[in-house]
């Protein structure tokens, strides 16, 4: 299995390189995301925080999201990343918002996606929604992958901007 370290390596680089910094947010992935951010030595120089918000509580309390700002939203759909990357990105006031959100599994989640789906955003100098759906029910696979596909997507986006 890949180390963490070697999962945020990349994004700790360029990032750092940059001056820039980053606020997480994350579901499914289950607090993977993070712990690879900060497992990279120097990760203070980058790294402003995160959150995992795993129920509207959470999103409620960690984000400030209200159930307004969610009418006619699901947690687990591209606007809904990027509400969360973008409120991460402001309330850290970090140059860029990375977030996470989907179904691990083993079974799909209570709005019908599979286990599997996750969507990715990030805010920032550029923008960026992704979903993906590996068709694959274990869950830390899933975790796994969703961590991967989360610092990819923000990796090409750093690169971009």
């Amino acid at each position: 299995m890949e180390s963490l370290e070697a999962l945020g390596a990349a994004v700790g680089a360029l990032l750092k390189e940059r001056r820039q910094t980053l606020a997480v947010v994350e579901s499914s992935a289950g607090g993977l995301i993070n712990a690879s951010l900060i497992a990279v030595p120097g990760a203070s120089a980058y790294y402003l925080g995160g959150a995992l918000v795993y129920t509207p509580i959470g999103r409620d309390k960690l984000l400030g999201i209200s159930k307004a700002e969610m009418a006619g939203m699901r947690s687990a759909s591209e606007p809904y990343a990027q509400l969360i990357a973008r409120r991460m990105r402001e309330k850290l006031g970090a140059t860029w918002g990375l977030a996470e959100t989907g179904a691990a599994g083993p079974s799909g989640n209570r709005y019908g996606d599979a286990p599997g789906h996750a969507c990715f955003a990030v805010s920032g100098p550029v923008e960026a929604v992704v979903t993906l759906e590996t068709g694959a029910a274990e869950r830390e696979k899933n975790m796994w992958t969703f961590a991967r596909r989360a610092l990819t997507l923000l990796e090409s986006c750093l690169q971009k901007g």
